[in-house]
Protein backbone atom coordinates (compact mmCIF):
# COMPACT_ATOMS: atom_id res chain seq x y z
CA UNK A 1 0.00 0.00 0.00
CA UNK A 2 3.13 2.65 0.60
CA UNK A 3 3.94 2.41 -2.58
CA UNK A 4 0.83 4.02 -4.21
CA UNK A 5 1.10 7.39 -5.06
CA UNK A 6 -1.65 9.99 -4.34
CA UNK A 7 -1.55 13.17 -6.27
CA UNK A 8 -4.32 16.37 -6.70
CA UNK A 9 -5.08 17.25 -10.30
CA UNK A 10 -7.21 19.77 -11.60
CA UNK A 11 -9.83 18.76 -14.01
CA UNK A 12 -13.43 19.84 -14.91
CA UNK A 13 -13.19 22.92 -12.84
CA UNK A 14 -12.25 20.54 -9.31
CA UNK A 15 -9.40 19.63 -7.90
CA UNK A 16 -9.45 15.94 -7.83
CA UNK A 17 -7.24 13.41 -5.41
CA UNK A 18 -5.54 10.01 -7.46
CA UNK A 19 -4.28 7.44 -6.21
CA UNK A 20 -2.01 5.22 -8.66
CA UNK A 21 0.25 2.33 -8.92
CA UNK A 22 2.61 0.67 -11.58
CA UNK A 23 3.27 0.93 -15.29
CA UNK A 24 1.50 -0.38 -18.77
CA UNK A 25 -1.96 -0.31 -19.91
CA UNK A 26 -4.30 1.88 -17.91
CA UNK A 27 -7.17 0.63 -15.35
CA UNK A 28 -9.31 3.62 -14.09
CA UNK A 29 -11.70 2.56 -11.04
CA UNK A 30 -14.16 3.96 -10.47
CA UNK A 31 -16.18 3.53 -6.35
CA UNK A 32 -19.56 3.59 -5.32
CA UNK A 33 -21.45 5.08 -1.94
CA UNK A 34 -20.45 5.20 0.69
CA UNK A 35 -17.27 3.96 -0.46
CA UNK A 36 -13.92 5.93 -1.74
CA UNK A 37 -11.09 4.99 -3.88
CA UNK A 38 -9.52 3.04 -0.95
CA UNK A 39 -12.43 0.16 -2.04
CA UNK A 40 -10.38 -0.47 -5.07
CA UNK A 41 -6.87 -1.10 -2.64
CA UNK A 42 -7.08 -5.42 -3.60
CA UNK A 43 -7.31 -4.82 -7.40
CA UNK A 44 -4.89 -2.16 -7.73
CA UNK A 45 -2.17 -3.92 -5.60
CA UNK A 46 -2.93 -7.51 -7.87
CA UNK A 47 -3.03 -5.61 -11.55
CA UNK A 48 0.13 -3.13 -10.60
CA UNK A 49 2.06 -6.50 -9.87
CA UNK A 50 0.91 -8.23 -13.48
CA UNK A 51 2.11 -4.92 -15.73
CA UNK A 52 -0.70 -2.48 -15.56
CA UNK A 53 -1.12 1.04 -14.20
CA UNK A 54 -4.29 1.19 -11.97
CA UNK A 55 -5.75 4.68 -10.92
CA UNK A 56 -8.69 5.35 -8.69
CA UNK A 57 -9.76 8.82 -7.69
CA UNK A 58 -11.88 10.06 -5.04
CA UNK A 59 -15.02 10.73 -7.30
CA UNK A 60 -16.58 14.16 -7.13
CA UNK A 61 -18.05 14.85 -3.69
CA UNK A 62 -15.79 12.01 -1.90
CA UNK A 63 -12.69 12.15 0.37
CA UNK A 64 -9.94 14.48 -0.98
CA UNK A 65 -11.72 15.78 -3.99
CA UNK A 66 -13.66 18.57 -4.23
CA UNK A 67 -17.65 18.29 -2.93
CA UNK A 68 -19.31 21.24 -4.81
CA UNK A 69 -22.56 21.83 -2.13
CA UNK A 70 -25.13 21.81 -5.34
CA UNK A 71 -26.98 18.66 -6.40
CA UNK A 72 -27.39 20.35 -9.76
CA UNK A 73 -23.47 19.95 -10.17
CA UNK A 74 -23.75 15.91 -10.02
CA UNK A 75 -25.08 14.93 -12.86
CA UNK A 76 -23.96 12.16 -15.42
CA UNK A 77 -22.38 15.15 -17.48
CA UNK A 78 -20.15 16.24 -14.68
CA UNK A 79 -19.36 13.30 -13.20
CA UNK A 80 -17.96 12.14 -16.60
CA UNK A 81 -16.87 15.26 -17.89
CA UNK A 82 -14.33 14.92 -14.33
CA UNK A 83 -13.12 11.60 -15.78
CA UNK A 84 -12.88 12.52 -19.15
CA UNK A 85 -10.40 15.19 -18.27
CA UNK A 86 -8.95 13.33 -15.72
CA UNK A 87 -7.67 11.25 -19.08
CA UNK A 88 -6.55 14.70 -20.81
CA UNK A 89 -4.48 15.43 -18.02
CA UNK A 90 -2.83 11.94 -17.53
CA UNK A 91 -1.96 12.05 -21.41
CA UNK A 92 -4.46 8.83 -21.70
CA UNK A 93 -6.03 7.93 -25.25
CA UNK A 94 -8.30 4.97 -23.66
CA UNK A 95 -8.71 2.80 -20.75
CA UNK A 96 -9.75 0.00 -19.63
CA UNK A 97 -12.79 1.07 -16.95
CA UNK A 98 -13.48 -0.99 -13.69
CA UNK A 99 -16.50 0.13 -11.29
CA UNK A 100 -18.72 -0.77 -8.88
CA UNK A 101 -22.22 1.05 -7.67
CA UNK A 102 -22.43 4.68 -8.51
CA UNK A 103 -19.14 4.27 -10.29
CA UNK A 104 -21.20 1.51 -12.34
CA UNK A 105 -23.49 3.62 -13.18
CA UNK A 106 -21.07 6.93 -13.81
CA UNK A 107 -19.22 3.86 -16.29
CA UNK A 108 -22.72 3.31 -18.07
CA UNK A 109 -22.65 7.23 -18.58
CA UNK A 110 -19.02 7.39 -19.88
CA UNK A 111 -19.22 4.53 -22.47
CA UNK A 112 -22.67 6.41 -23.83
CA UNK A 113 -20.70 9.67 -23.79
CA UNK A 114 -17.10 8.72 -24.91
CA UNK A 115 -17.11 4.90 -26.22
CA UNK A 116 -13.79 5.95 -27.99
CA UNK A 117 -11.83 6.38 -24.64
CA UNK A 118 -12.65 3.09 -23.46
CA UNK A 119 -10.82 -0.48 -24.49
CA UNK A 120 -13.27 -2.67 -22.00
CA UNK A 121 -15.47 -2.48 -19.39
CA UNK A 122 -15.37 -4.52 -16.27
CA UNK A 123 -18.93 -3.42 -14.10
CA UNK A 124 -20.08 -4.34 -10.68
CA UNK A 125 -23.73 -4.68 -9.03
CA UNK A 126 -25.80 -2.20 -10.88
CA UNK A 127 -26.90 -3.80 -13.77
CA UNK A 128 -27.38 -1.15 -16.82
CA UNK A 129 -30.21 1.39 -16.45
CA UNK A 130 -31.83 2.53 -20.39
CA UNK A 131 -33.47 5.83 -19.64
CA UNK A 132 -36.99 5.85 -19.67
CA UNK A 133 -38.79 8.10 -22.24
CA UNK A 134 -41.75 9.30 -19.86
CA UNK A 135 -41.03 8.57 -16.68
CA UNK A 136 -38.03 10.18 -14.21
CA UNK A 137 -36.17 7.65 -12.26
CA UNK A 138 -37.24 8.70 -8.46
CA UNK A 139 -40.92 8.60 -9.92
CA UNK A 140 -40.04 5.14 -11.18
CA UNK A 141 -38.64 3.92 -7.85
CA UNK A 142 -41.70 5.23 -6.37
CA UNK A 143 -44.39 3.64 -8.27
CA UNK A 144 -41.92 0.22 -8.09
CA UNK A 145 -40.86 0.45 -4.57
CA UNK A 146 -42.94 3.48 -2.66
CA UNK A 147 -42.31 6.69 -1.27
CA UNK A 148 -40.21 4.88 1.54
CA UNK A 149 -37.26 2.92 -0.77
CA UNK A 150 -34.12 4.59 0.37
CA UNK A 151 -33.43 6.46 -2.92
CA UNK A 152 -36.42 8.62 -2.23
CA UNK A 153 -35.55 9.00 0.91
CA UNK A 154 -32.30 10.50 0.06
CA UNK A 155 -33.80 13.04 -2.27
CA UNK A 156 -34.23 15.73 0.69
CA UNK A 157 -31.31 18.06 1.02
CA UNK A 158 -30.59 17.55 5.41
CA UNK A 159 -32.96 14.73 6.36
CA UNK A 160 -30.37 11.86 5.40
CA UNK A 161 -27.50 13.75 6.19
CA UNK A 162 -28.82 14.48 9.80
CA UNK A 163 -29.50 10.97 9.60
CA UNK A 164 -26.05 9.87 8.59
CA UNK A 165 -24.49 12.50 10.83
CA UNK A 166 -26.12 11.21 14.09
CA UNK A 167 -24.25 8.23 14.00
CA UNK A 168 -20.62 7.45 14.64
CA UNK A 169 -19.24 6.95 11.31
CA UNK A 170 -17.77 3.74 11.52
CA UNK A 171 -20.93 2.55 12.78
CA UNK A 172 -21.79 3.80 9.27
CA UNK A 173 -19.60 1.76 7.44
CA UNK A 174 -19.63 -1.28 9.36
CA UNK A 175 -23.60 -1.05 8.94
CA UNK A 176 -23.62 -0.28 5.11
CA UNK A 177 -20.51 -2.74 4.17
CA UNK A 178 -22.66 -5.87 6.13
CA UNK A 179 -26.36 -5.08 4.14
CA UNK A 180 -27.19 -8.37 2.32
CA UNK A 181 -29.51 -9.16 -0.31
CA UNK A 182 -33.18 -10.82 0.01
CA UNK A 183 -35.27 -7.39 -0.44
CA UNK A 184 -34.61 -3.92 -1.27
CA UNK A 185 -34.18 -1.11 1.53
CA UNK A 186 -37.31 0.19 2.32
CA UNK A 187 -37.11 2.59 5.49
CA UNK A 188 -40.68 3.49 6.76
CA UNK A 189 -40.51 7.52 7.82
CA UNK A 190 -42.36 6.39 11.08
CA UNK A 191 -39.19 5.27 12.14
CA UNK A 192 -35.98 7.11 10.34
CA UNK A 193 -32.91 6.78 8.66
CA UNK A 194 -30.86 5.54 11.88
CA UNK A 195 -32.51 2.33 11.31
CA UNK A 196 -29.87 1.70 8.81
CA UNK A 197 -27.30 1.99 10.72
CA UNK A 198 -28.47 -0.13 14.43
CA UNK A 199 -26.78 -3.02 12.88
CA UNK A 200 -24.33 -4.96 13.48
CA UNK A 201 -22.12 -4.60 16.08
CA UNK A 202 -19.08 -6.14 14.63
CA UNK A 203 -17.20 -5.36 11.15
CA UNK A 204 -17.90 -7.90 8.36
CA UNK A 205 -14.78 -10.16 8.32
CA UNK A 206 -13.40 -8.79 4.95
CA UNK A 207 -12.92 -5.21 6.60
CA UNK A 208 -10.11 -4.64 9.14
CA UNK A 209 -10.03 -1.73 11.53
CA UNK A 210 -7.48 -0.25 9.65
CA UNK A 211 -10.27 -0.21 6.69
CA UNK A 212 -12.69 1.00 8.91
CA UNK A 213 -10.27 3.91 10.41
CA UNK A 214 -9.99 4.88 6.99
CA UNK A 215 -13.43 4.80 5.63
CA UNK A 216 -14.59 6.62 8.54
CA UNK A 217 -12.09 9.28 9.22
CA UNK A 218 -12.31 10.36 5.80
CA UNK A 219 -16.36 10.57 6.13
CA UNK A 220 -16.17 12.12 9.37
CA UNK A 221 -13.63 14.98 7.65
CA UNK A 222 -16.33 15.54 5.11
CA UNK A 223 -19.72 14.60 5.85
CA UNK A 224 -21.71 12.20 3.38
CA UNK A 225 -23.35 15.12 1.54
CA UNK A 226 -21.51 14.83 -1.85
CA UNK A 227 -22.63 11.25 -2.19
CA UNK A 228 -26.25 11.77 -1.47
CA UNK A 229 -26.14 14.48 -4.30
CA UNK A 230 -25.78 11.63 -6.50
CA UNK A 231 -28.97 10.38 -5.76
CA UNK A 232 -30.64 13.89 -6.00
CA UNK A 233 -29.36 14.48 -9.36
CA UNK A 234 -30.97 11.47 -11.19
CA UNK A 235 -33.90 13.22 -12.23
CA UNK A 236 -31.96 15.98 -13.61
CA UNK A 237 -29.91 13.64 -15.39
CA UNK A 238 -32.67 12.07 -16.88
CA UNK A 239 -33.65 15.28 -18.09
CA UNK A 240 -30.47 16.34 -19.95
CA UNK A 241 -30.00 12.83 -21.32
CA UNK A 242 -33.13 12.99 -23.62
CA UNK A 243 -30.67 12.54 -26.91
CA UNK A 244 -29.63 9.11 -25.42
CA UNK A 245 -33.13 7.52 -25.49
CA UNK A 246 -33.06 3.94 -27.18
CA UNK A 247 -28.86 4.06 -27.05
CA UNK A 248 -26.70 1.01 -26.68
CA UNK A 249 -23.65 0.57 -24.57
CA UNK A 250 -20.88 -0.44 -27.65
CA UNK A 251 -18.19 -1.17 -25.47
CA UNK A 252 -17.00 -5.08 -24.52
CA UNK A 253 -18.31 -5.63 -20.82
CA UNK A 254 -18.18 -7.74 -18.14
CA UNK A 255 -20.45 -7.96 -15.63
CA UNK A 256 -20.08 -9.29 -11.80
CA UNK A 257 -22.70 -9.37 -9.34
CA UNK A 258 -23.14 -11.15 -6.01
CA UNK A 259 -25.74 -13.59 -5.46
CA UNK A 260 -26.61 -11.62 -2.23
CA UNK A 261 -26.28 -8.26 -3.35
CA UNK A 262 -29.63 -6.17 -2.53
CA UNK A 263 -29.78 -4.56 -6.26
CA UNK A 264 -29.98 -8.10 -7.45
CA UNK A 265 -33.76 -8.57 -5.44
CA UNK A 266 -35.38 -5.25 -7.01
CA UNK A 267 -38.28 -6.14 -8.97
CA UNK A 268 -37.54 -7.34 -12.57
CA UNK A 269 -33.66 -7.02 -12.36
CA UNK A 270 -32.90 -10.43 -12.57
CA UNK A 271 -35.03 -11.12 -15.62
CA UNK A 272 -33.60 -7.89 -17.26
CA UNK A 273 -29.95 -9.39 -16.80
CA UNK A 274 -30.89 -12.80 -17.17
CA UNK A 275 -33.66 -12.79 -19.77
CA UNK A 276 -32.13 -10.94 -23.05
CA UNK A 277 -32.76 -7.34 -22.04
CA UNK A 278 -29.55 -6.16 -20.50
CA UNK A 279 -27.25 -8.48 -24.12
CA UNK A 280 -30.23 -6.30 -25.86
CA UNK A 281 -28.96 -2.98 -24.59
CA UNK A 282 -25.73 -3.88 -24.13
CA UNK A 283 -25.10 -6.02 -27.53
CA UNK A 284 -20.90 -6.60 -26.57
CA UNK A 285 -21.94 -7.77 -22.93
CA UNK A 286 -19.51 -10.76 -23.26
CA UNK A 287 -20.52 -12.42 -19.62
CA UNK A 288 -22.34 -12.24 -16.52
CA UNK A 289 -21.23 -13.66 -13.28
CA UNK A 290 -23.35 -14.27 -10.50
CA UNK A 291 -21.06 -14.86 -7.44
CA UNK A 292 -22.14 -16.97 -4.92
CA UNK A 293 -22.51 -16.00 -0.99
CA UNK A 294 -21.02 -12.95 -1.86
CA UNK A 295 -23.07 -9.61 -1.38
CA UNK A 296 -23.01 -5.94 -2.16
CA UNK A 297 -19.25 -4.81 -1.57
CA UNK A 298 -18.12 -7.29 -3.86
CA UNK A 299 -14.33 -6.15 -4.78
CA UNK A 300 -14.12 -5.68 -1.09
CA UNK A 301 -15.47 -8.65 0.18
CA UNK A 302 -13.97 -11.48 -2.63
CA UNK A 303 -11.00 -9.27 -3.66
CA UNK A 304 -9.24 -12.33 -5.06
CA UNK A 305 -11.75 -13.57 -7.03
CA UNK A 306 -12.35 -10.25 -8.42
CA UNK A 307 -9.45 -9.12 -9.44
CA UNK A 308 -9.20 -12.40 -11.18
CA UNK A 309 -12.06 -11.79 -12.90
CA UNK A 310 -10.55 -8.30 -14.15
CA UNK A 311 -7.23 -9.50 -15.38
CA UNK A 312 -9.25 -12.47 -17.33
CA UNK A 313 -11.13 -9.78 -19.59
CA UNK A 314 -8.45 -7.68 -19.63
CA UNK A 315 -5.94 -9.70 -20.78
CA UNK A 316 -8.06 -10.70 -24.16
CA UNK A 317 -7.45 -7.08 -25.33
Amino acid sequence: MEKIKHSNMSVNGINMHVAEIGDGPAVLFLHGFPELWYTWRHQMLYLSARGYRAIAPDLRGYGDTDAPPSPADYTAFHLVGDLVALLDALGLEQVFLVAHDWGAIVAWWFCLFRPERIKGLVNMSVQFHPRHPEIKPIEMYKNLLGDDFYMCRFQKAGEAEKAFESVEASQVIKSLFSFRGGKPIIVPREIGLEALFQAPAESPPWLTEEDLDYFAGKFKKTGYTGGLNYYRAMDLTWELAAPWVGAQVKVPVKFIIGEQDITYYVPGIKEYIHDGGFKKDVPNLEQVVVMEGVAHFINQEKPEEVSQHIYEFITNF
